[in-house]
């Protein structure tokens, strides 16, 4: 594989708890989460380490999904994945260059649901089916969509990316 291929992982946070009283924003882990992101940040570093950038949502159980993969890299949080629509996400894709003043190579991006599993699914050039067909069934916790492009980041567009894997850590 050449050195001009960028990799991004889409990751939705791990599962997360539903206490009461507190605002969707702020909803935490749960134990399951706590374990699964923790097994997903092993499955990110044994097979695309080192990982050069993160953007994750704001919300607490995006961060604390981050938090409990181990992952350690430059973090930027980004208000605008929380409850964003596809585009939006897309949008901040195109914008990693310029927040983090580089090209990094591995990108890992913390979301949400729908916007995970239409972004991996608008980003693919749908040339494999068995991910895609996965992702359209169901986009669970803590699973990892692993997309390749050849554009620069603040090119990425609809199709502009191979869908590699999509792995649901367990």
């Amino acid at each position: 594989m050449s050195d001009s291929y960028r990799t991004l992982l889409l990751m939705r946070h791990a599962k997360s708890d539903y206490p009461d009283g507190v605002a969707d924003h702020d909803r935490p882990l749960a134990e399951r989460g706590i374990r699964e992101a923790g097994l997903a940040g092993d499955w990110i570093r044994a097979n695309f380490s080192p990982v050069d950038a993160v953007l994750c949502s704001t919300a607490t159980r995006t961060r604390q999904t981050l938090e409990r993969t181990g992952i350690d890299a430059p973090v930027q949080y980004a208000e605008r994945i929380y409850d964003a629509r596809p585009g939006t996400v897309i949008d901040e894709i195109n914008g990693v260059s310029s927040r983090f003043g580089d090209d990094p190579s591995t990108v890992l991006l913390i979301g949400h649901e729908p916007a995970m599993s239409a972004v991996a699914l608008g980003l693919a050039d749908g040339a494999n089916r068995t991910a895609a067909e996965s992702i359209s069934l169901k986009f669970p916790t803590s699973a990892i969509a692993v997309l390749r492009t050849s554009d620069p980041w603040d090119q990425l567009a609809l199709g502009g990316a191979a869908l590699v894997r999509f792995h649901v850590p367990r």
